[in-house]
């Protein structure tokens, strides 16, 4: 008999058992899953579950973008923003700046 596991443990191993579906459809359907996530500001992930009637945790999320940046992108961020390349969280908080000008939205920061 395996031993009993906390609360907190027994959660993680549900979500163990969870697997990851990928769906192979044609783009219209892509675009418009995308779409409505977008609109019911919601993610992609979440969007689908609503879709097939399944439950959505309604737990906060932060707000925020993701990407993943190479070396060879902060070496050229760097360049563009005129810092050395290992100043990593200058360089991030720079990208954010800019990512919020092109947003229009907040005050507009020079340089």
């Amino acid at each position: 008999m395996p031993p009993k596991l906390s609360a907190r443990w027994g959660e993680a191993e549900s979500a163990l058992k969870a697997v990851q579906v990928a769906f192979d459809v044609e783009e219209a359907v892509l675009r418009a899953i995308r779409r409505a996530a977008f609109d019911n500001e919601l993610s992609t992930s979440d969007q689908i579950r609503l879709v097939l009637d399944l439950p959505i945790a309604h737990r906060p999320k932060r707000p925020r973008l993701t990407v993943s940046l190479s070396e060879a992108d902060y070496v050229a961020l760097g360049e563009r923003y005129g810092l050395p390349p290992e100043q990593r969280l200058a360089i991030k908080e720079k990208a954010t700046a800019e990512l919020i000008r092109f947003a229009g939205v907040g005050p507009a920061e020079n340089g």
